[in-house]
C-alpha cells in the first residue's frame, strides 16, 4: 500500500509540465538538480539550531539586554497553599465570590488575594527580558538570511530579468548557493515550529502558526517541483523587512522609544513596498503570468500560485496590525506591538496602585484622609 500511495504521490502529472518525465532530471554531466530527499537534512539543522539559540540568547542576547538596562523582572508572592491549589485546579481570575471565599479562608484580605492572583498570573506571563532575547535571535537570523540572500542573488540574472526565471524550466540545475540558502531558510522556520510552545505566545499566534506551516509547505513544494529561482526570490522578498521589525521590537523593549519610531517606520515602508507592491506586481505576476508564456496550466503551477495568495493574504492580515501600530505611534507615540497583552502597562499600573495604597495606609494611620485633611474620629470606616 505505502509502495501504491508513493508512486501515486509522485506521479509526473502533480509535479512536473506535461512531457516532462522524472529521469529528465537525473544528475549528468557534473550538473546536479534538487531532489526530495535533500530536505531531509531540514530536521536535525533545525534542531541545531534550536541548541545554537539556545546559547545566543544565554551568551549574547542576555549579556546585550542587561547592557541596554533590561534585566529579568521578579514578581514575588508569599507561598499559600490554598491559593496556589485554587489557581492550578480551578482558575487563574477567580470572580468575586471567589475571592470573597478565598479570602475568608486564607485570613487575608479582599485586596490581597486580588492581589496575588495578579502577581501570580504575571509569573506566567513573559518578562521583557525574554521578549527582547526572542527578538535578539530572530534580528540576528534575519539579518544573515537577507545578507546570504544579496550574496546570491546580486549575479543571477533571473533576479533583474524575470523571463530568466522560466528559461530552460524546469531543466534547471541546482547552484550551492541555492541549494544552502533554501536549506538554511526551512532550517530555521522548522526551528519556529518546534518553539511554537515555548515561544511567547501573541495575539497572532494562529496566523504565525500558519505562517511558518504555509512557509514551510511553500518552500518544500518548489524545491521538489523545481521553482528554485522563484522560491529564491520570494523568500528574499520576506526577509528583507523582518530584520527592521525585530530591531525595533529590541528598542522598544530596550525603552529606546525615538530609535524604536524610526526602525518601525522603516519597517513600515519596507514592509508595505515589499509585500503589497514587489511581491503582487513583481513575484506574482513572476509566477502567474510569465510560465503561460511557455507551457499549458499543470498542477503544480496551480498549486505553487494558490500557496503565494494565501500568503498574500497573510501580508494583508499583518498590514492591517501594522496600520493600528501606526496609527498608535503617530497619534499617540506609542509603538508597542498590538500582539502583545498590555503586561508593562499593567505594571506600571499595579505599581502606582501598591503606591496609593501606601500613602493611604499612612494618612490613616496619623488620622489623615487622602487628601491630608483630618478625619473627624469614628469616620474612619466611612
Amino acid at each position: 500500500m505505502f509502495q501504491t500511495f508513493r508512486k501515486w504521490f509522485w506521479s509526473e502529472r502533480f509535479w512536473l509540465p506535461p512531457t516532462i518525465k522524472w529521469s529528465d532530471l537525473e544528475d549528468h554531466e557534473g550538473l546536479v538538480f534538487v531532489k526530495a530527499s535533500h530536505l531531509y537534512i531540514t530536521i536535525p539543522y533545525a534542531l541545531l539550531l534550536m541548541v545554537v539559540r539556545y546559547f545566543f540568547e544565554k551568551f549574547v542576547a542576555t549579556p546585550l539586554a542587561n547592557a541596554l538596562g533590561i534585566h529579568k523582572t521578579q514578581h514575588k508572592i508569599k507561598p499559600n497553599a490554598i491559593l496556589e491549589n485554587f489557581f492550578k485546579h480551578s482558575t487563574s481570575k477567580p470572580s468575586h465570590t471567589d475571592v470573597y471565599g478565598l479570602a475568608k479562608k486564607c485570613n487575608l484580605t479582599e485586596r490581597q488575594v486580588e492581589r496575588w492572583f495578579r502577581i501570580r498570573q504575571k509569573q506566567n506571563k513573559p518578562c521583557r527580558l525574554q521578549k527582547f532575547q526572542e527578538s535578539c535571535w530572530r534580528f540576528t537570523f534575519y539579518f544573515v538570511l537577507t545578507v546570504a540572500g544579496a550574496a546570491f542573488l546580486y549575479d543571477k540574472p533571473w533576479a533583474y530579468d524575470l523571463w530568466e526565471v522560466w528559461r530552460d524550466y524546469p531543466r534547471q540545475p541546482l547552484l550551492s548557493s541555492q541549494y544552502w540558502y533554501y536549506i538554511s531558510e526551512m532550517s530555521f522556520y522548522w526551528s519556529l515550529v518546534f518553539s511554537l510552545g515555548s515561544d511567547i505566545k501573541r495575539k497572532d499566534f494562529l496566523a504565525n502558526v500558519i505562517h511558518h506551516l504555509a512557509a514551510i509547505s511553500l518552500m518544500s513544494f518548489s524545491w521538489c517541483a523545481n521553482y528554485i529561482r522563484s522560491g529564491t526570490l520570494v523568500m528574499f522578498v520576506h526577509d528583507i523587512s523582518d530584520i527592521w521589525l525585530e530591531s525595533a521590537k529590541m528598542f522598544s523593549y530596550a525603552g529606546w522609544k525615538h530609535t524604536c519610531n524610526t526602525l518601525f517606520f522603516i519597517f513600515a515602508f519596507v514592509f508595505f513596498f515589499s509585500r503589497f507592491i514587489i511581491f503582487p506586481f513583481w513575484i506574482l505576476y513572476c509566477t502567474l503570468i510569465l510560465p503561460l508564456h511557455y507551457l499549458k496550466p499543470f498542477f503544480s503551477y496551480i498549486f505553487l500560485n494558490l500557496q503565494l495568495l494565501i500568503l498574500q493574504g497573510l501580508h494583508v492580515y499583518w498590514g492591517y496590525l501594522i496600520l493600528k501600530m501606526l496609527n498608535r505611534c503617530i497619534f499617540t507615540k506609542n509603538t508597542q506591538d498590538v500582539r502583545s497583552d498590555n503586561e508593562e502597562d499593567e505594571e506600571e499600573e499595579e505599581e502606582e496602585e501598591e503606591s496609593t495604597k501606601g500613602k493611604e495606609t499612612e494618612y490613616l494611620k496619623n488620622g489623615l484622609g487622602t487628601n491630608r485633611h483630618l478625619i473627624p474620629n469614628g469616620q474612619h470606616g466611612r
